[in-house]
Protein backbone atom coordinates (compact mmCIF):
# COMPACT_ATOMS: atom_id res chain seq x y z
CA UNK A 1 0.00 0.00 0.00
CA UNK A 2 1.36 3.42 -0.94
CA UNK A 3 2.25 5.71 1.93
CA UNK A 4 0.22 8.89 2.20
CA UNK A 5 3.05 10.84 3.82
CA UNK A 6 5.08 13.30 1.79
CA UNK A 7 8.29 11.83 0.38
CA UNK A 8 11.58 13.32 1.69
CA UNK A 9 13.68 11.93 -1.15
CA UNK A 10 15.63 14.50 -3.20
CA UNK A 11 14.30 14.40 -6.79
CA UNK A 12 17.86 14.87 -8.05
CA UNK A 13 19.20 11.92 -6.04
CA UNK A 14 20.67 9.40 -8.51
CA UNK A 15 19.40 6.58 -6.26
CA UNK A 16 15.91 8.07 -6.12
CA UNK A 17 14.18 5.00 -7.65
CA UNK A 18 15.85 2.66 -5.22
CA UNK A 19 14.90 4.88 -2.27
CA UNK A 20 11.28 5.02 -3.45
CA UNK A 21 11.22 1.25 -3.71
CA UNK A 22 12.74 0.98 -0.25
CA UNK A 23 10.06 3.29 1.18
CA UNK A 24 7.34 1.29 -0.55
CA UNK A 25 8.63 -1.99 0.85
CA UNK A 26 8.94 -0.46 4.33
CA UNK A 27 5.35 0.84 4.22
CA UNK A 28 4.07 -2.51 2.95
CA UNK A 29 5.90 -4.33 5.73
CA UNK A 30 4.43 -1.98 8.36
CA UNK A 31 0.92 -2.52 7.02
CA UNK A 32 1.42 -6.29 7.14
CA UNK A 33 2.57 -6.04 10.76
CA UNK A 34 -0.59 -4.08 11.62
CA UNK A 35 -2.74 -6.67 9.84
CA UNK A 36 -1.00 -9.49 11.70
CA UNK A 37 -1.56 -7.74 15.02
CA UNK A 38 -5.28 -7.37 14.31
CA UNK A 39 -5.34 -10.98 13.16
CA UNK A 40 -3.84 -12.07 16.47
CA UNK A 41 -6.44 -9.99 18.33
CA UNK A 42 -9.35 -11.53 16.44
CA UNK A 43 -7.96 -15.04 16.79
CA UNK A 44 -7.50 -14.50 20.52
CA UNK A 45 -11.06 -13.26 20.89
CA UNK A 46 -12.32 -16.28 18.95
CA UNK A 47 -10.32 -18.61 21.19
CA UNK A 48 -11.64 -16.93 24.34
CA UNK A 49 -15.22 -17.18 23.00
CA UNK A 50 -14.85 -20.89 22.23
CA UNK A 51 -13.19 -21.52 25.59
CA UNK A 52 -16.00 -19.78 27.48
CA UNK A 53 -18.56 -21.67 25.38
CA UNK A 54 -16.87 -24.98 26.22
CA UNK A 55 -16.75 -24.19 29.95
CA UNK A 56 -20.38 -23.10 29.82
CA UNK A 57 -21.29 -26.39 28.17
CA UNK A 58 -19.56 -28.58 30.77
CA UNK A 59 -20.65 -26.53 33.76
CA UNK A 60 -24.18 -26.14 32.44
CA UNK A 61 -24.63 -29.63 31.02
CA UNK A 62 -27.40 -30.22 33.53
CA UNK A 63 -28.63 -26.67 33.66
CA UNK A 64 -25.84 -25.32 35.85
CA UNK A 65 -24.37 -26.11 39.22
CA UNK A 66 -27.10 -26.12 41.83
CA UNK A 67 -26.62 -23.57 44.60
CA UNK A 68 -28.02 -24.80 47.93
CA UNK A 69 -30.98 -22.77 49.18
CA UNK A 70 -30.06 -22.18 52.81
CA UNK A 71 -32.80 -19.75 53.84
CA UNK A 72 -36.50 -20.50 54.42
CA UNK A 73 -38.40 -20.31 51.15
CA UNK A 74 -41.12 -21.80 48.97
CA UNK A 75 -39.77 -24.13 46.30
CA UNK A 76 -41.12 -23.59 42.78
CA UNK A 77 -40.92 -26.20 40.02
CA UNK A 78 -42.13 -25.13 36.59
CA UNK A 79 -43.90 -27.44 34.16
CA UNK A 80 -44.13 -25.55 30.88
CA UNK A 81 -45.24 -26.78 27.48
CA UNK A 82 -46.14 -30.19 26.11
CA UNK A 83 -45.52 -33.07 28.50
CA UNK A 84 -43.23 -35.45 26.62
CA UNK A 85 -40.08 -37.48 27.22
CA UNK A 86 -37.90 -35.25 25.03
CA UNK A 87 -39.26 -31.90 26.23
CA UNK A 88 -38.50 -29.67 29.21
CA UNK A 89 -41.77 -30.89 30.77
CA UNK A 90 -40.59 -34.50 30.90
CA UNK A 91 -41.11 -36.78 33.87
CA UNK A 92 -37.34 -37.03 34.32
CA UNK A 93 -36.73 -33.30 34.65
CA UNK A 94 -39.89 -32.46 36.59
CA UNK A 95 -39.43 -35.43 38.91
CA UNK A 96 -35.82 -34.56 39.67
CA UNK A 97 -36.75 -30.95 40.43
CA UNK A 98 -39.55 -32.07 42.75
CA UNK A 99 -37.23 -34.44 44.61
CA UNK A 100 -34.67 -31.67 45.11
CA UNK A 101 -37.39 -29.37 46.43
CA UNK A 102 -38.87 -31.89 48.86
CA UNK A 103 -35.47 -32.94 50.17
CA UNK A 104 -34.43 -29.41 51.11
CA UNK A 105 -35.42 -28.78 54.72
CA UNK A 106 -35.49 -25.03 54.10
CA UNK A 107 -38.28 -25.42 51.55
CA UNK A 108 -41.43 -24.84 53.60
CA UNK A 109 -43.71 -25.96 50.77
CA UNK A 110 -43.53 -26.88 47.09
CA UNK A 111 -45.43 -25.24 44.24
CA UNK A 112 -45.72 -26.93 40.86
CA UNK A 113 -46.34 -24.04 38.45
CA UNK A 114 -48.17 -25.52 35.45
CA UNK A 115 -48.63 -24.03 32.01
CA UNK A 116 -49.34 -27.03 29.79
CA UNK A 117 -52.00 -28.21 27.33
CA UNK A 118 -51.19 -31.85 28.08
CA UNK A 119 -49.22 -34.48 26.25
CA UNK A 120 -48.06 -38.02 26.90
CA UNK A 121 -50.28 -40.02 29.30
CA UNK A 122 -47.22 -42.05 30.28
CA UNK A 123 -45.09 -39.02 31.20
CA UNK A 124 -48.07 -37.41 32.95
CA UNK A 125 -48.61 -40.62 34.93
CA UNK A 126 -44.95 -40.75 35.93
CA UNK A 127 -45.09 -37.19 37.29
CA UNK A 128 -48.41 -37.84 39.05
CA UNK A 129 -47.03 -40.97 40.74
CA UNK A 130 -43.83 -39.20 41.81
CA UNK A 131 -45.82 -36.35 43.33
CA UNK A 132 -47.88 -38.75 45.41
CA UNK A 133 -44.77 -40.69 46.45
CA UNK A 134 -42.98 -37.53 47.60
CA UNK A 135 -46.07 -36.38 49.50
CA UNK A 136 -46.16 -39.69 51.39
CA UNK A 137 -42.45 -39.42 52.23
CA UNK A 138 -42.78 -35.79 53.38
CA UNK A 139 -46.26 -35.50 54.94
CA UNK A 140 -45.32 -32.27 56.71
CA UNK A 141 -44.59 -30.44 53.44
CA UNK A 142 -47.56 -29.22 51.35
CA UNK A 143 -47.59 -29.50 47.58
CA UNK A 144 -49.59 -26.95 45.60
CA UNK A 145 -50.35 -26.82 41.88
CA UNK A 146 -50.77 -23.38 40.32
CA UNK A 147 -52.14 -23.18 36.79
CA UNK A 148 -51.17 -20.18 34.65
CA UNK A 149 -52.63 -19.84 31.14
CA UNK A 150 -53.60 -23.47 30.80
CA UNK A 151 -53.63 -26.67 32.82
CA UNK A 152 -55.54 -29.03 30.58
CA UNK A 153 -55.65 -32.75 30.01
CA UNK A 154 -52.21 -34.10 31.00
CA UNK A 155 -51.53 -30.76 32.69
CA UNK A 156 -54.61 -31.21 34.86
CA UNK A 157 -53.82 -34.92 35.38
CA UNK A 158 -50.56 -33.84 37.02
CA UNK A 159 -52.19 -30.99 38.98
CA UNK A 160 -54.72 -33.35 40.56
CA UNK A 161 -51.92 -35.03 42.55
CA UNK A 162 -51.29 -31.82 44.52
CA UNK A 163 -52.82 -31.06 47.90
CA UNK A 164 -54.54 -27.99 46.46
CA UNK A 165 -54.92 -26.47 42.98
CA UNK A 166 -55.04 -22.74 42.22
CA UNK A 167 -55.54 -20.86 38.97
CA UNK A 168 -56.37 -17.43 37.61
CA UNK A 169 -60.01 -16.66 36.91
CA UNK A 170 -59.24 -16.75 33.16
CA UNK A 171 -57.00 -19.84 33.19
CA UNK A 172 -58.12 -22.80 31.10
CA UNK A 173 -58.66 -25.86 33.27
CA UNK A 174 -59.88 -29.41 32.75
CA UNK A 175 -60.15 -31.34 29.47
CA UNK A 176 -60.30 -34.75 31.13
CA UNK A 177 -60.14 -36.82 27.98
CA UNK A 178 -57.88 -38.75 25.61
CA UNK A 179 -57.31 -38.25 21.91
CA UNK A 180 -55.45 -40.03 19.11
CA UNK A 181 -55.71 -38.64 15.61
CA UNK A 182 -54.46 -39.48 12.16
CA UNK A 183 -55.05 -39.09 8.44
CA UNK A 184 -56.27 -41.50 5.78
CA UNK A 185 -54.72 -41.34 2.31
CA UNK A 186 -56.28 -44.44 0.74
CA UNK A 187 -58.48 -42.60 -1.77
CA UNK A 188 -55.71 -40.12 -2.53
CA UNK A 189 -53.43 -43.00 -3.53
CA UNK A 190 -56.15 -44.46 -5.75
CA UNK A 191 -56.63 -41.16 -7.55
CA UNK A 192 -52.89 -40.78 -8.04
CA UNK A 193 -52.56 -44.33 -9.25
CA UNK A 194 -50.06 -45.22 -6.54
CA UNK A 195 -49.81 -48.82 -5.40
CA UNK A 196 -49.17 -49.34 -1.69
CA UNK A 197 -46.76 -52.17 -0.82
CA UNK A 198 -46.59 -52.85 2.88
CA UNK A 199 -45.47 -56.20 4.27
CA UNK A 200 -46.17 -57.26 7.86
CA UNK A 201 -46.12 -60.30 10.11
CA UNK A 202 -49.21 -60.17 12.28
CA UNK A 203 -52.77 -59.68 11.15
CA UNK A 204 -53.22 -56.24 12.70
CA UNK A 205 -49.62 -54.98 12.71
CA UNK A 206 -50.44 -52.15 10.30
CA UNK A 207 -53.78 -51.10 11.78
CA UNK A 208 -52.58 -47.50 12.32
CA UNK A 209 -51.14 -47.21 8.83
CA UNK A 210 -52.67 -44.08 7.19
CA UNK A 211 -52.33 -45.64 3.74
CA UNK A 212 -54.44 -48.70 4.54
CA UNK A 213 -58.24 -48.91 4.88
CA UNK A 214 -59.67 -48.89 8.42
CA UNK A 215 -61.17 -52.21 9.49
CA UNK A 216 -64.18 -52.06 11.77
CA UNK A 217 -62.79 -54.55 14.30
CA UNK A 218 -59.52 -52.56 14.49
CA UNK A 219 -61.44 -49.31 14.97
CA UNK A 220 -63.36 -50.85 17.87
CA UNK A 221 -60.15 -52.24 19.37
CA UNK A 222 -58.43 -48.83 19.24
CA UNK A 223 -61.47 -47.17 20.76
CA UNK A 224 -61.25 -49.60 23.69
CA UNK A 225 -57.58 -48.68 24.20
CA UNK A 226 -58.50 -44.99 24.36
CA UNK A 227 -61.44 -45.71 26.65
CA UNK A 228 -59.23 -47.64 29.06
CA UNK A 229 -56.69 -44.80 29.09
CA UNK A 230 -59.53 -42.37 29.76
CA UNK A 231 -60.70 -44.47 32.72
CA UNK A 232 -57.16 -44.43 34.11
CA UNK A 233 -57.15 -40.64 33.80
CA UNK A 234 -60.51 -40.38 35.58
CA UNK A 235 -59.37 -42.69 38.38
CA UNK A 236 -56.21 -40.65 38.95
CA UNK A 237 -58.14 -37.38 39.14
CA UNK A 238 -60.73 -38.93 41.44
CA UNK A 239 -57.99 -40.20 43.76
CA UNK A 240 -56.28 -36.84 43.83
CA UNK A 241 -59.34 -34.61 44.22
CA UNK A 242 -61.51 -36.85 46.36
CA UNK A 243 -64.91 -35.46 47.33
CA UNK A 244 -64.01 -31.94 46.17
CA UNK A 245 -64.83 -32.92 42.59
CA UNK A 246 -68.02 -34.65 41.48
CA UNK A 247 -67.01 -36.89 38.56
CA UNK A 248 -69.99 -36.31 36.27
CA UNK A 249 -70.15 -37.25 32.61
CA UNK A 250 -69.75 -33.57 31.71
CA UNK A 251 -66.63 -33.17 33.87
CA UNK A 252 -64.98 -36.17 32.20
CA UNK A 253 -66.16 -35.38 28.66
CA UNK A 254 -63.03 -33.49 27.62
CA UNK A 255 -64.57 -30.03 28.06
CA UNK A 256 -62.44 -27.19 29.36
CA UNK A 257 -63.46 -24.33 31.66
CA UNK A 258 -62.02 -21.03 32.80
CA UNK A 259 -60.70 -20.69 36.34
CA UNK A 260 -63.83 -19.12 37.75
CA UNK A 261 -66.00 -21.91 36.37
CA UNK A 262 -63.46 -24.54 37.46
CA UNK A 263 -63.66 -23.25 41.03
CA UNK A 264 -67.43 -23.68 41.06
CA UNK A 265 -67.11 -27.21 39.71
CA UNK A 266 -64.47 -28.27 42.23
CA UNK A 267 -61.70 -28.66 39.66
CA UNK A 268 -59.58 -26.18 41.63
CA UNK A 269 -59.49 -24.95 45.24
CA UNK A 270 -59.00 -21.22 44.78
CA UNK A 271 -58.03 -18.31 42.57
CA UNK A 272 -54.49 -16.97 42.70
CA UNK A 273 -50.97 -17.21 41.34
CA UNK A 274 -47.67 -18.53 42.65
CA UNK A 275 -46.91 -15.54 44.88
CA UNK A 276 -50.45 -15.52 46.23
CA UNK A 277 -50.18 -19.16 47.28
CA UNK A 278 -46.73 -18.65 48.81
CA UNK A 279 -47.86 -15.60 50.76
CA UNK A 280 -51.42 -16.52 51.75
CA UNK A 281 -51.32 -20.32 52.03
CA UNK A 282 -47.72 -20.94 53.13
CA UNK A 283 -46.96 -17.64 54.84
CA UNK A 284 -43.57 -17.30 53.14
CA UNK A 285 -42.65 -14.54 50.67
CA UNK A 286 -39.33 -15.95 49.51
CA UNK A 287 -39.43 -18.07 46.33
CA UNK A 288 -36.71 -20.30 44.92
CA UNK A 289 -36.84 -21.91 41.47
CA UNK A 290 -35.85 -25.60 41.39
CA UNK A 291 -36.69 -26.18 37.72
CA UNK A 292 -34.17 -28.30 35.82
CA UNK A 293 -33.14 -26.11 32.89
CA UNK A 294 -31.53 -27.04 29.59
CA UNK A 295 -27.81 -26.43 29.27
CA UNK A 296 -26.76 -22.95 28.07
CA UNK A 297 -25.22 -24.53 24.97
CA UNK A 298 -28.48 -26.18 24.01
CA UNK A 299 -30.36 -22.92 24.50
CA UNK A 300 -27.73 -21.08 22.44
CA UNK A 301 -28.07 -23.57 19.60
CA UNK A 302 -31.82 -23.22 19.73
CA UNK A 303 -31.45 -19.45 19.53
CA UNK A 304 -29.44 -19.93 16.35
CA UNK A 305 -32.33 -21.87 14.86
CA UNK A 306 -31.19 -25.45 15.25
CA UNK A 307 -34.58 -26.32 16.72
CA UNK A 308 -36.50 -25.08 13.66
CA UNK A 309 -36.40 -28.48 12.00
CA UNK A 310 -37.56 -30.13 15.20
CA UNK A 311 -40.46 -27.70 15.45
CA UNK A 312 -41.53 -28.45 11.89
CA UNK A 313 -41.31 -32.19 12.56
CA UNK A 314 -43.47 -31.85 15.64
CA UNK A 315 -45.96 -29.72 13.75
CA UNK A 316 -46.52 -32.36 11.08
CA UNK A 317 -46.15 -35.39 13.36
CA UNK A 318 -49.24 -37.54 13.39
CA UNK A 319 -48.47 -41.08 14.45
CA UNK A 320 -51.71 -41.91 16.24
CA UNK A 321 -50.11 -42.18 19.69
CA UNK A 322 -52.68 -41.36 22.42
CA UNK A 323 -52.34 -37.98 24.10
CA UNK A 324 -54.00 -36.41 27.09
CA UNK A 325 -55.39 -33.34 25.33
Amino acid sequence: MWSSKKSSIDPNDPNRDWRLLEDLLRDTFNEQKKSRRWGVVFKSLTFVYLFVLMITFFVGARGGVAVPHTKPHVAVVRLDGVIAADESASAGKVGEALRNAFENDNAKAVILAINSPGGSPVQSGYIYDEMRRLKSLHPDKSLYAVIADIGASGGYYVASAADEIYADKASLVGSIGVTASGFGFVEALDKLGVERRHFTAGEHKAFLDPFSPVKEEEKQFWQQVLLQTHLQFIAAVKTGRGDRLQMTDEITSGLIWNGEQALGLGLIDGLGGVRYVARERVGEEELRDYTIKDSPLKMLLQDFGVSVGKGIALAIKDDGIPELR
